[in-house]
């Protein structure tokens, strides 16, 4: 009897064990995950400080193009509204929905800059832009490979929540899946192309 009572808290205690391991390794990959996106907001905010440098260098060469300017400062500025939303959760699928499409219209308002802007020859040699451009190409570069990241992240955190016996355990705890930082359109995946001769 007493054997049967001792092998009975052997299994509870293991349980338990087992329990606390699965809900600390959720943890852990919910961490690195949002640790992931964080890697993400650093680029994306350094990209978000070029871009008024970008658009104040140009306003000197293409005086005609206000509009132009004015529209890729308002979609870095939607932009930047959208990444402090996710900043604050990673895991909110609506604020990545919203960063995602705001992260669109940024890359579609500087393509459409850059294609303008390539028509300005004193704007193509002008040593600021040039270099502005090259830290944008860089920081284009960076944010591709933390969005892979993240993305690698988030993937191995989602499973860990769908698999058995730990997919009860994410249930009970809420821990909600993570939506994946995936690029709109197909035009979008290439990035911004800066090219100055």
């Amino acid at each position: 009897m007493l054997s049967i009572g001792i092998a009975g808290l052997i299994v509870s205690v293991i349980a338990i064990l087992m329990i606390i391991k699965m809900y600390n390794n959720l943890v852990t990959l919910r961490q690195q995950q949002k640790n992931a996106f964080s890697q993400i907001d650093v680029q994306l905010t350094r990209r978000y400080e070029l871009i008024p440098n970008l658009v104040e260098v140009a306003k000197k060469y293409m005086a005609h193009e206000q509009e132009t300017l004015e529209k890729v400062i308002q979609a870095r500025n939607q932009a930047y509204s959208a990444k402090k939303g996710v900043s604050q959760d990673p895991s909110n699928a609506e604020a990545m929905s919203k960063l995602i499409a705001a992260e669109g219209a940024v890359k579609s308002q500087l393509g459409s800059f850059l294609a303008i802007s390539e028509s300005y020859p004193e704007l193509r040699s002008n040593t600021n832009m040039n270099t502005l451009m090259e830290e944008l190409s860089s920081t284009e570069n960076k944010v591709s490979f933390a969005r892979q990241a993240y993305n690698d992240a988030t993937t191995e955190y989602n499973t860990a929540r769908e698999l058995f016996p730990s997919s009860m355990i994410a249930g009970m705890f809420n821990f909600a899946p993570a939506m994946l930082y995936e690029v709109e359109d197909q035009k979008a995946r290439t990035g911004i192309k800066v090219k100055f001769d």
